[in-house]
């Protein structure tokens, strides 16, 4: 027998104000998303298992709750990420929809287990997707869209840490081959940073391990190790983004780093600020797979409500209003943006409705 009131690990109540400060964040990140056209969808908690890991791919159902449905006597999964909802919507109902679809997004996700840095099971998941088209001015407006969706939340000192997710599948197929059977232990060590495995793993990308850090030294130094020029079109793409951001934006480079990034193609980059220890959220290229087996381009991000700052603004403004007040009082006040409490009996008092100020001679007091 579980105790009244208590819930299972990894969840949590939203209470007041917190939940409605919030609600308020969360609608002021879909608002920066839509005011560059960025339009809502709302995807169901659940899918078909198998539909839905054929889209998590790399991610597969390994995070996923799986149950099965007393209706169809199939298996369900809850889902653990909203962006391959998303690409579902843009493959099939609105697969004749002009390219590129934009589209936002916010909505519960639940995992089969939690980590350390991240102990919530049910977060809260918003985002936007671009889809349809893969060029460097669709990356930079999605990049653009995520910071300043962190800009709505309040976040400050926002940063980013870029990443190129296919580099080394780029250079191992192309212009430096390695030895077969290594390719899975030199992505592990260099996303280790370790120096001395690479050596003797693959000793001529020893140079990646060190061009990692601020994004001006780190581009200096992959332009440098890239002599053959088989990387100038993502470094100028992904330098072309960086300019394209504001000037209080830091930026940093970590070109082999791998993980949350299993499934992005040539771009990846985590989205940090506002003093927080871990990140707030995360993006990228990817494809979107069609029913047909063609594949897509795409760009999105995503963050998660809980990382945001949110309790800064969860602050209470109510006005009490005595008994007897007359209603278009009320509906006056509520229109300057109040939010009103009204006595419902004679000995209600501002105190036992949580006011922080009170009607007084036609004007609110502060308490």
């Amino acid at each position: 027998m579980t105790k009244p009131g208590l819930l299972p690990e990894g969840y949590h109540d939203r209470l007041p104000p917190q939940a409605d400060a919030a609600a308020a964040v969360e609608a002021r990140v879909l608002e920066a998303a839509r005011l560059h056209g960025y339009e809502r969808v709302d995807p169901p908690l659940a899918e078909f298992a198998d539909e839905l890991a054929a889209r998590l791919k790399a991610g597969s159902l390994r995070d996923a709750v799986r149950f099965v449905d007393p209706v169809s006597q199939a298996t369900l999964a809850i889902r653990p990420d909203v962006t391959a909802q998303v690409g579902r919507i843009a493959a099939t109902r609105m697969g004749h929809h002009p390219r590129p679809v934009r589209l936002c997004y916010a909505g519960s996700v639940l995992s089969l287990r939690a980590g350390q840095l991240a102990p919530a099971r049910e977060r809260r998941q918003l985002g936007a997707e671009l889809i349809g088209l893969d060029t460097v001015a669709a990356a930079r407006e999605v990049v653009g869209v995520a910071v300043e969706a962190l800009a709505a939340a309040g976040v400050g000192d926002p940063s980013l840490d870029f990443t190129l997710p296919d580099l080394l599948d780029t250079l191992a197929s192309g212009p430096m081959p390695i030895a077969a059977g290594t390719l899975e232990p030199l992505r592990e060590a260099l996303d280790a940073k370790d120096a001395g495995r690479v050596a003797a793993i693959a000793p001529a990308y020893l140079s990646l391990v060190e061009a990692a850090g601020p994004f001006a030294r780190a581009m200096t130094r992959l332009r440098a190790f890239d002599d053959g020029g088989v990387l100038n079109s993502r470094l100028d793409g992904l330098q072309a983004i960086a300019d394209a951001l504001p000037g209080h934006v830091a930026l940093t480079l970590d070109p082999t780093e791998r993980h949350g990034f299993e499934y992005q193609s040539w771009l990846g980059f985590s989205l940090f600020g506002g003093g927080a220890r871990r990140e707030l959220g995360r993006g990228g290229t990817y494809l979107v797979v069609h029913p047909d087996g063609c594949e897509e381009p795409a760009t999105g991000f995503s963050v998660y409500l809980d990382t945001l700052p949110a309790g800064a603004a969860a602050q209470r403004r109510r006005l009490f209003l005595p008994f007897g007040t007359p209603a278009e009082a009320g509906v006056a006040l509520r229109g300057q943006g109040w939010v009103t409490v009204a006595a419902l009996a004679p000995d209600d008092t501002p105190e036992a409705q949580l006011a922080t100020h009170l009607w007084v001679a036609g004007a609110p007091r502060p308490l």
